[in-house]
């Protein structure tokens, strides 16, 4: 299996003893085969064929050749694999329908046309005809490239017939282990050929069997039922129902026949004498499975079966479905009644859990709530009494409110052991949002009744409108003023919440509101970034008139004299202050910014956590940067227990949805949609009633080419690291992967920042160097001269001193902002960029991408690419925003033929994540195989 079989062709070569047919390895452009696995296989001489004109043409090339079971784990390896030769693909397709018609015991026995012993693939039923036909449509004219055998023309072989030849060939492989003669016998199980011309009428009927193209069916009858019964007295058994046996045509799904007309010849003209031999051989097959149709066999008219209870009860559970995989359906009577079904139900154990209406929460309530199996018949729910009648019955057929109904052995399990047990209040409210719950393994419905369902009904129902509280000195927006109400519901309800909007939208001046409209003596604690505070001082007192507001931040911090109002603090003081602040009664606590503590396991989001408060909301424009799992931080801090442990909530929620996983997929991001959308309000500027009160935005992409200088080193950095990768795994091959990616942006952005080199007096010539820098300076140039301001963003602070150097050795005024600057630097440097005083801002992207207002700039320029795109989005937003009035270019400069070029697309596959879960646009860029990685950053050079 080490071998790379995948990337070159395969061919079947059938053989006229199906077991030694084999499977050549070839390359159609004459790239080196690996060497023969040893004791399987050798090298050979093939020739190919491809159809030209009227006829085909042949020649000669070298290739591996290996029996038929070696062959096969490589095939089905190059059905999974990404780089793999569609010649490859297609035979590992075929190799797994083979196999798996072998595992469902799809094997007929015969003999070849010089009467040697042979197995086939059969019987094949509908579906696995359509599925050989479509594999043989896909093929590639390397997969058939065998010529037919014959002394004329060369002829190209028929793609359906050579993969029905591959099925026999496998199935005459198979079954045939060094074991198989000395447990079996002789024939159809040693690799030997064994010549059998005795056999050949015996071959003719199993050949018959296998091409008349009829199934068989049970029809139950359950007229007799109430006369039928086990006698109580002598405890014997006798028959509770009849099950008729009944031929159906392949060709003609309406030709249906009773078996007692078909062994009288009534069925000849449609189905053939043939029908008849094809019907005891699949009755033989089925009574392997379930034995009582045995019964049938040792008569001369196989046509009514007499079943007993226990027999139903067996069709009811496993039987059936094993009859089904032999070919053998089981029809019920139309007048029976199966729609019993069993719903798992969320209910108070007592009385309801707390109402959380006058402000407690819902989760503080020490009541657990009962969850329990509900059974109803078309919808409508048993009663205890029905459900108790229904778990003392032993038999499979009941009758229930005047009909008779199917009774599902697992049901009555279900009736017999209602109780699931007693669910916490965070376990039900989840069960009561998602709809589904989780028991032995299975997910399963669920629906909440009483005080729960009403909750869930106001929460996924949403908020009913409010007006603007008394003390409030601004207009709200209609989309703020639902972003005040949803809030308000969900404080009220003690249950907190995320406030999602994109940057520029307002969460500042909606959560003053909030805090004047739940008019607590208890003051609000908001936790930000150091470079907020200003921000938020300056906000409160614009808003919120006479509302105290006070800094516990620095050497003088203090909380004595607290009267209502507002309390600001870092991140940091927030950490070392945390006993401190736990003391204090508050009314509400905010995390501003709260991807700070996406980390559940960081000390500051631990230290958040101890700070008891009746309402938690967190505001961020990005819930979700890199995982789900920064989701969960989130939520499980603004309501403690909604989403259950972190590594539960991966295991059922992240785990799926991050995969991808086709149906599984969409059914994980429904579910998680459903549990956290009333816990999570994202709004973007995009949505309607919003865009319409901003100006226009334009994007551009600016395509740029290397230098050669770029280019030299950035064709050297992929060489080198690439064979690095290639040869590590785990974390030290993800480090490899970032190193890479970060050393390519560094080089597309400029030579200098990748060598590390310095620039201005005694330093290194920046001019001239970069595709990037050049058009930096022609949009500067032309921004200047129309009067124009411009944010300049850059990811890295060496980057942007850098560009400051430049900058100032052209004499253009600018400043620069990265993490370092002090507090009352940036507010300083705000109010000269928004006084027209610089108009050239430089700005660290992730020191700069939030709180700031800088409505001046009429253009953002990203001079590189950030891995996720909502961080871009926010950066831009310090100009996107509301009260900005003129319209706003954004140019994003992007290295033609690099990375840069190709990572947009690559997240762009990965965005339907969060829009489904979150209704937003981020996404994360995720590991790649060495062959992705290879083709992303690879350099391109424009033709």
């Amino acid at each position: 299996m080490g071998h790379a079989w995948h990337r070159h062709a395969a061919v079947f070569l059938p053989a006229a003893l199906p077991r030694e047919g084999r499977i050549a390895f070839w390359s159609p452009d004459g790239e080196p085969l690996p060497e023969p696995p040893e004791g399987a296989g050798a090298r050979a001489e093939i020739t190919v064929v491809r159809r030209h004109g009227n006829g085909a043409r042949g020649r000669t090339v070298s290739a591996v050749v290996l029996p038929v079971d070696a062959a096969l784990p490589h095939l089905v390896a190059a059905r999974r694999h990404p780089a793999a030769h569609p010649a490859a693909a297609c035979w590992g397709a075929a190799a797994l329908h083979a196999l798996q018609l072998t595992a469902r015991g799809r094997l007929l026995p015969g003999l070849t046309v010089d009467d040697l012993d042979a197995w086939r693939a059969g019987p094949l039923d509908p579906d696995d005809i359509a599925h050989l036909r479509a594999v043989a449509a896909a093929m590639p004219y390397e997969a058939h490239a065998v010529p037919v055998p014959g002394t004329g023309p060369l002829r190209v072989p028929d793609p359906e017939a050579l993969v029905r030849a591959f099925l026999d060939a496998v199935a005459d492989t198979l079954p045939r282990t060094p074991a198989a003669p000395h447990a079996a016998g002789r024939p159809f199980a040693a690799r030997e050929p064994q010549h059998l011309p005795g056999a050949r009428a015996w071959a003719a009927e199993a050949a018959a069997g296998m091409d008349a193209g009829v199934r068989v069916s049970l029809r139950l009858d359950l007229s007799g039922y109430e006369l039928f019964d086990v006698s109580e007295e002598g405890g014997e058994e006798r028959q509770a129902a009849a099950a008729l046996l009944q031929v159906h045509s392949l060709a003609d799904p309406t030709l249906v026949i009773d078996a007692a007309a078909l062994w009288a010849g009534d069925g000849d003209e449609h189905f053939g004498p043939r029908a008849r031999i094809d019907a005891v051989l699949a009755l033989r097959r089925a009574a392997r499975v379930w034995p009582p149709l045995g019964r049938l066999l040792e008569r001369d008219v196989p046509d009514v079966l007499a079943v007993t209870e226990d027999e139903l009860y067996e069709l009811l559970g496993p039987a059936a479905a094993r009859l089904a995989d032999a070919g053998v359906a089981v029809h019920w009577p139309r007048e029976l009644a199966r729609s019993l079904t069993a719903t798992a139900v969320v209910r108070p154990a007592r009385s309801a859990p707390g109402s959380a209406t006058d402000g407690s929460s819902f989760f503080d309530s020490e009541e657990l709530l009962r969850f329990n199996w509900q059974l109803a018949l078309d919808g409508d729910p048993l009663t205890e009494r029905e459900m108790d009648a229904l778990a003392e019955s032993h038999r499979p057929v009941v009758r229930l409110r005047d009909q008779w109904v199917v009774v599902d052995p697992a049901l009555v399990r279900k009736a017999r052991k209602r109780e699931l047990g007693l669910l916490e209040p965070a376990d039900a409210l989840a069960v009561a949002l998602t709809g589904a719950a989780e028991i032995d393994g299975e997910t399963v419905p669920a629906v909440p009744v009483g005080a729960l369902a009403a909750l869930r009904d106001r929460l996924v129902g949403g908020p009913e409108a409010i007006a603007p509280p008394p003390g409030l000195d601004a207009t709200l927006r209609d989309y703020q003023l639902r972003g005040l109400a949803w809030l308000d519901l969900m404080t009220s309800l003690g249950l907190g919440g995320c406030l999602a909007d994109d940057m520029g939208l307002g969460k500042t001046v909606t959560l003053i509101a909030l805090h004047l409209r739940r008019a607590r003596r208890a003051p609000t604690l908001v936790v930000c970034p150091t470079s907020l505070l200003g921000n938020w001082q300056r906000e409160v007192q614009r808003f919120a008139p006479g509302v105290p507001v006070r800094r516990f931040h620095g050497v003088d911090r203090s909380l004595d004299g607290l009267d209502g109002g507002f309390v600001l603090t870092t991140y940091g003081t927030m950490r070392t202050s945390a006993p401190r602040l736990a003391e204090q009664e508050w009314g509400m606590v905010v995390a501003d910014e709260a991807q700070h503590v996406k980390n559940p396991f960081s000390a500051t989001a631990k230290a958040l956590r101890t700070i008891p408060a009746p309402a938690r909301v967190a505001l961020t424009g990005t819930p979700v940067e890199n995982n789900l799992s920064e989701l969960w931080a989130l939520l499980d801090w603004t309501t403690p227990g909604l989403l259950g442990p972190l590594k539960a909530f991966r295991a059922r929620h992240a785990r799926a949805v991050e995969n991808n996983e086709e149906i599984e997929h969409q059914e994980a991001v429904e579910r998680l949609a459903r549990l956290v959308r009333p816990f999570l309000l994202r709004r973007r500027k995009s949505d309607p009633g919003i865009v319409p009160e901003l100006p226009p935005k334009t994007e551009s992409d600016h395509p740029v080419a290397l230098t050669r200088e770029q280019a030299s080193l950035y064709e050297a950095v992929v060489r080198e690291t690439m064979a690095q990768i290639e040869g590590a795994e785990g974390i030290a091959r993800r480090g490899l992967v970032m190193k890479l990616l970060t050393s390519l942006k560094q080089v597309c952005n400029h030579p200098a920042q990748y060598l590390k080199e310095t620039a201005g007096r005694g330093g290194h010539r920046l001019a001239g160097r970069s595709g990037k820098l050049a058009l930096l300076d022609e949009l500067l140039d032309t921004i200047l001269a129309e009067g124009g301001s411009v944010l300049v963003f850059t990811q890295y602070v060496a980057m942007a001193r850098l560009l400051s150097d430049h900058l100032a050795a052209r004499a253009i005024p600018s400043q620069l902002l990265h993490g370092g600057t002090p507090v009352a630097e940036r507010e300083r440097m705000v109010d000269r960029f928004q006084s027209g005083e610089v108009p050239v801002f430089l700005l660290s992207l992730k020191a700069a991408g939030t709180g700031l207002n800088l409505t001046r700039a009429g253009h953002v320029v990203h001079f590189d690419r950030w891995w996720n795109p909502a961080v871009e989005d926010q950066a831009t937003d310090r100009a996107y925003r509301i009260g900005q009035t003129q319209p706003v270019q954004v140019h994003r400069l992007v290295a033609e033929g690099t990375v840069e070029d190709r990572i947009a697309e690559l997240l762009r596959s990965k965005k339907a994540l969060a829009d489904a879960v979150l209704g937003s646009g981020e996404a994360a860029l995720t590991e790649l195989t060495d062959r992705e990685l290879a083709d992303l950053v690879s350099l391109r050079r424009p033709s």
